[in-house]
């Protein structure tokens, strides 16, 4: 059994229902953050659609023990989730960790997938090199942390015209989060699977968003993303950086918007086979 996870689930304050409801959407979050990540979201799309936000193992309002040690014990989680909520499908949205962690969803449960929403993200593994910095990451934030290094990328995180108030909310996130769930899942996703082979097999729309400063996944792996997918669309956004959604979520939103409503329109399948 999944650890409990902390969530929000809202939807539309009406009972009354259409008689076939659309695709609930659940985002999933990136590191270091928690689910008010996706406060914009939730304020947009749970007026029209049921919308979950978890905040993952290790992370917010979440338990971090048992520590997270394989990067699929957060997909587990999140389909734990769902069982206990009775989402029997879904579009999947993630950003960057978050993204990567959408990937393995697909990858373990297909079936239960309607869409995917990849943002500022790779399907790429570790480098040997990149795991060696996770590593020695991870050790800085449980010796120090995580304030130092919230105060060093924050102006990566989001581009340095952002909002004085979006940045405050990043900043914010960053600290607040446990230094022994984020460097649990530092460790976890540094032997993350390597995703490329998956992304010619998927069999749902995907929509793929970018911020154009983004430094951390820059729109050349959005671009490259997008050409794998055998059904996607791609969207920069223009003056953001890593975290599109809270920089210009109208922008972020609409792009979203357009995409649910595709998702709405395609009649549920016979579900596809295990990958």
């Amino acid at each position: 059994m999944a650890p409990f996870l902390a969530y929000e689930d809202k939807g539309p304050a009406s009972s009354r229902q259409p008689l076939v409801p659309p695709t609930p959407l659940v985002l999933v979050h990136g590191h270091p953050f928690d689910r008010t990540l996706w406060a914009p979201q939730l304020a947009t799309f749970a007026a029209t659609r049921r919308v979950v936000a978890p905040d993952l193992r290790g992370y917010g309002a979440s338990p971090v023990r048992p520590a997270l040690t394989d990067f699929s014990g957060f997909a587990r989680d999140i389909e734990a989730l769902l069982d206990e909520l009775g989402v029997d499908s879904c579009v999947l949205a993630g950003l960057s960790m978050g993204g990567q962690i959408v990937l393995d969803c697909y990858r373990l449960f297909p079936e239960r997938v309607r869409g995917l929403v990849l943002a500022d993200t790779s399907a790429a593994p570790e480098t040997p090199e990149g795991v060696r910095a996770r590593d020695a990451m991870a050790d800085r934030l449980l010796a120090e942390g995580l304030r130092g290094y919230a105060d060093e990328v924050l102006e990566r995180m989001v581009a340095p015209s952002a909002p004085a108030e979006v940045k405050a909310h990043v900043h914010g996130m960053m600290t607040a989060t446990s230094p022994e769930g984020a460097a649990a899942a530092l460790r976890a996703r540094a032997r993350r699977p390597d995703h490329r082979p998956l992304l010619p097999r998927v069999r749902v729309p995907a929509l793929v968003v970018v911020g154009a400063d983004d430094t951390y996944t820059p729109v050349s792996g959005a671009r490259a993303l997008h050409a794998a997918l055998p059904d996607a669309t791609l969207h920069v956004v223009e003056g953001a950086a890593h975290l599109p959604n809270l920089e210009r979520p109208e922008v972020f939103d609409a792009a979203l918007a357009a995409f649910l409503t595709r998702v709405d329109a395609r009649q549920p399948s016979s579900a596809p086979p295990r990958l």
